[in-house]
């Protein structure tokens, strides 16, 4: 998954045992939380705004994730719209006691650009964000 050279490193986390169920692996939600935050750190490359999801497309679990695993989350936008990018992300573990890098999923997530009120922005506009909790009106 992440030999594509557009590809980033947008996250990077350890699996610690409060995000693991009985058996010692990460519970998907987790990781579906990761893939949301990853998708915003690409997007915000694209402009400085509030962005929100739209949609995550299918995620299919290839291979779990153990307490101890670092989590990997590569990115790349894969199309720009007006108001919104979609974006890739592929996470894949490294394994606490080898190093081995194992493709856990991927997922193709929507992500668009709002304003202070909300509504849909063109994400090439005027930064509406210019530090954290403050906003421009637009």
């Amino acid at each position: 998954m992440t030999s594509d050279e557009s590809k980033r490193l947008a996250l990077r986390v350890v699996a610690m045992p409060r995000d693991t169920n009985q058996y010692g692996t990460i519970f998907g939600g987790v990781i579906l939380s990761y893939i949301d935050q990853a998708g915003f750190v690409e997007a915000r490359r694209h402009g400085c705004h509030r962005w929100v999801t739209a949609a995550i497309n299918k995620v299919e679990f290839q291979a779990p994730v153990n307490v101890g695993d670092v989590i990997c989350l590569y990115t790349s936008t894969t199309r720009t719209g007006t108001t919104s990018v979609t974006v890739q992300i592929d996470v894949v573990a490294e394994r606490y006691m080898t190093g081995e890098s194992v493709d856990v999923t991927s997922a193709d997530m929507t992500l668009v650009a709002v304003g202070p009120k909300g509504k849909p922005i063109p994400f090439d506009s005027p930064p509406t964000i210019i530090e954290p909790g403050v906003t421009l009106e637009q």
